[in-house]
Order: structure tokens, then C-alpha cells, then sequence
């Protein structure tokens, strides 16, 4: 006799009260009663008591001027509290100051959730003329040098999703063919960073090393990204060598040792 599996049973109101807040954006920060409903499908009055609900509790405020809502404080309180308690964000942390001090450009620390990238650290630069990123932001792979870098260092399986779920270009530079970004990624494992070009953003250029674990596993990337006129040609190997150096100091932080597990490999 087969046995079935029992599937959990979810709370249709928590799960609508959570779509509510994740269908909020750096782009779309403000959104109404209306919207939500509309790209939810869920009836207006469902989304007015949830809304209601989580403004009672500090995770929604209500924008007067648009009429709509916005995301309040308690949103900032628990994402501050996963990201204190992440090991990467750590220890990472100290060597992001020392890299935006060597290079006088803005640097990230990135992990890949899903098929995007996400900003979980930043430390900004002192230019006058800054580019413009968010903590929190989910950015696509394929087009960021840290989605690069992640993809060529993890499982293929996890390109093959992206590829699957389409290139989209967002300028003329993005990589839109997937033998390209297979060959991309092979130079990214050889040469050991990777470079993004105005793939995502016009006038843009960044780049990206790996970051690992203990084990050796590949667990985030540290990115310095800058308007190409200051990240231009000319000085992009100095500012690659520079990154590389504070991935490899930030792994060693969270204690890869490519020499120990060296010997591990071969009494193996």
C-alpha cells in the first residue's frame, strides 16, 4: 500500500500577510490598497485588513500623500538582526572598509538567494558621484559581476535555472546567449574574479572575487563598482588584484585554509 505524504498545512493569512510585505521594491517602495490587490489577486478588502494588521505591529506605515503604504521600521529591525548574525557579514565587514579605503570606490558584500544576487553589506565611498545600489536588493545574476562570480563557483545546476528562466537583456551589454555566459564563467574560474561591464546599469562597471568558507565552499562575493570613467581600462587589473586580496583575507576570516585542505585532499 503507498503511503502518502502529508503536505504542512499553511496559514492562507500569513502567507498573504508575507506576499503583501515581499512585494515591496527599491523601485516600488509606496503601493496602494488597489495594487496589491490587483498583484496579489486578492479582494480589496482582504488587503485592507492585512495591510491594517501589519501596520499595527510597525511592518507597514501609511504614506499620506500617496495614500498607500510603505514598509516601517520593524521590516529594518529583522533584517538588521539576520544580518548581524551572518558569519560572512562578520567577518567580511572590517575587510570592506580597508578595500573602499585602497580603491576610493563603493564595495559590496553579495550572496546569491535563488537565482539573484543580494547586497547584504556596503560600505559607501567618499566620492561626490556615487552609484546608486540598496541593501537588500536582488539584482540578476548573469548581468552583476558577483552573480558571476557565484554562478562560475557553485553547482551548474543553478545556471542552468537561470538560463532556463531567461537572459533578459538590460543594456547592449548584457549576456544574452548561453553558450557566452558558459565560456564567461569558465574565465571567471580561471582567472579568479569576474567583470561586469554596463551589463546591468549604463555607465557602470564592477568587480567581483569569491569569498569561502572553511570547507572551501564558495559562500559570497566582495564587489567594488564604480562609473567607468573611474573604473576604467586602464586601472581595472590594479582594482581586480585588490579585490582578490580582500576575498582571499575574508575567507581566511572565516577559516579557509587552501593549505589544510590541501593535505585533507591528498590523505584522501
Amino acid at each position: 500500500m503507498n503511503k502518502t505524504t502529508k503536505k504542512p498545512q499553511l496559514l492562507s493569512s500569513v502567507k498573504n500577510a508575507l506576499s503583501v510585505l515581499k512585494s515591496f521594491s527599491t523601485f516600488e517602495p509606496v503601493k496602494t490598497v488597489s495594487e496589491l490587490s490587483e498583484e496579489l489577486g486578492l479582494a480589496k478588502s482582504t488587503v485592507s485588513r492585512l495591510l491594517t494588521t501589519l501596520a499595527s505591529e510597525g511592518f507597514v506605515v501609511k504614506d499620506d500623500e500617496s495614500r498607500g503604504y510603505r514598509l516601517g521600521l520593524a521590516v529594518l529591525t529583522l533584517g538588521g538582526i539576520v544580518t548581524n548574525h551572518l558569519e560572512v557579514h562578520k567577518e567580511a565587514a572590517p575587510v570592506l572598509s580597508s578595500l573602499v579605503n585602497d580603491t576610493r570606490e563603493t564595495a559590496h558584500i553579495s550572496i546569491l538567494d535563488d537565482l539573484d544576487t543580494i547586497y547584504i553589506h556596503k560600505e559607501e565611498c567618499n566620492h561626490p558621484v556615487r552609484i546608486l545600489t540598496h541593501l537588500g536588493r536582488r539584482n540578476p545574476s548573469y548581468c552583476t559581476s558577483s552573480g558571476k562570480v557565484l554562478l562560475a563557483f557553485g553547482n551548474t545546476k543553478t545556471t542552468e535555472k537561470v538560463i532556463e528562466k531567461g537572459l533578459v537583456p538590460y543594456t547592449e551589454n548584457t549576456i544574452t546567449n548561453p553558450n557566452k555566459l558558459w565560456r564567461e564563467l569558465e574565465q571567471i574560474r580561471k582567472q579568479g574574479y569576474a567583470v561586469s561591464t554596463e551589463e546591468l546599469t549604463t555607465g557602470t562597471r564592477s568587480v567581483a572575487a569569491p569569498v569561502k568558507d572553511y570547507t572551501g565552499k564558495v559562500v559570497s562575493a566582495i564587489t567594488v563598482v564604480g562609473p567607468i570613467q573611474r573604473l576604467s581600462n586602464r586601472n581595472i587589473e590594479p582594482i581586480a588584484k585588490k579585490v582578490i586580496e580582500a576575498s582571499k583575507e575574508a575567507s581566511e576570516r572565516l577559516g579557509y585554509d587552501k593549505r589544510f585542505l590541501g593535505g585533507i585532499l591528498e590523505e584522501n
